[in-house]
């Protein structure tokens, strides 16, 4: 995904973690951290870019990315990002790689918790971590990562759905332009994304869905946008990734 306009955010930061108060549309810097840390967006929706390909974080999911990834942020509506660093001893606990997770109920509270204002109590703060990567550990990874191709005649598929995520030019189409058929393309989607090009298209499509959302866009406008004719159809595929409606989403109510 392209990187958008760096903006400061508003931030307070300590060494367990931090707040950063994101404008609309913010991104940071490309950079590195020398710990393991999660990002949770307690309002507004982050992405989070690797070499690995693009994370999507709306309210009720939590991502991970350990030390020493490059990536940088990007914030969809004003947006309450907030940091919490892990220390070595949990990070062998969480996956090797950038991850999405389900944050349930006790694992957004714990975010808040260790992201609040004020004196944090250091042994305190040490257990609600351990209960923090053990809820994480009970969630399974959600398919809200949207892998970057590294072929270059994906790389061209993908540059034009990116512009244009409501695109529905078959695959046999976009690859003539590329001078690659269907069924190559479907191999190098297969064999170096691990999904097909419709699975990862839809992916794409709820991303775009989501940034739309977060902007304040209605249902129905959000559907076309993003390719689906229909809006229930929308709302199926949408509530199949997010396990809750867009309606829900946009409101904050989740189930």
């Amino acid at each position: 995904m392209p990187i958008g306009r760096q903006a400061v955010p508003t931030s307070r930061l300590w060494p367990s973690g931090g707040v950063h108060l994101w404008p609309s549309g913010g991104t940071s810097p490309l950079h590195t951290h020398s710990r393991g840390h999660l990002v949770y967006a307690a309002r507004g929706i982050l992405s989070v870019h690797t070499e690995r390909g693009t994370s999507i974080v709306p309210a009720n999911r939590v991502a991970w990315t350990p030390a020493g990834f490059a990536h940088h942020h990007r914030a969809h509506g004003h947006t309450d990002m907030r940091i919490v660093f892990l220390p070595a001893s949990l990070t062998r606990l969480v996956p090797d790689h950038p991850a999405v997770f389900t944050a349930s109920g006790l694992a957004r509270e714990i975010l808040l918790a260790l992201t609040a204002p004020g004196d944090q109590d250091r042994a305190a703060s040490a257990r609600l971590r351990r209960v923090l990567v053990d809820q994480l550990q009970e969630a399974r990874e959600q398919p809200l990562h949207l892998p970057d191709p590294r072929d270059d005649r994906l790389r061209a598929v993908a540059r034009v759905l990116y512009e244009q995520p409501g695109d529905t030019t078959p695959l046999a189409e976009l690859g003539r332009a590329t001078g690659a058929s269907a069924r190559t393309l479907s191999r190098l989607f297969h064999d170096e994304l691990g999904m097909t090009f419709y699975e990862w298209r839809t992916q794409l499509r709820i991303y775009h869905a989501l940034v739309l959302l977060a902007d304040g866009h209605d249902t129905t406008h959000v559907a076309h946008a993003c390719g689906w004719a229909n809006p229930s159809h929308f709302i199926a595929a949408f509530s199949a990734v997010m396990g809750t409606t867009p309606g829900r989403h946009r409101t904050g109510v989740s189930g």
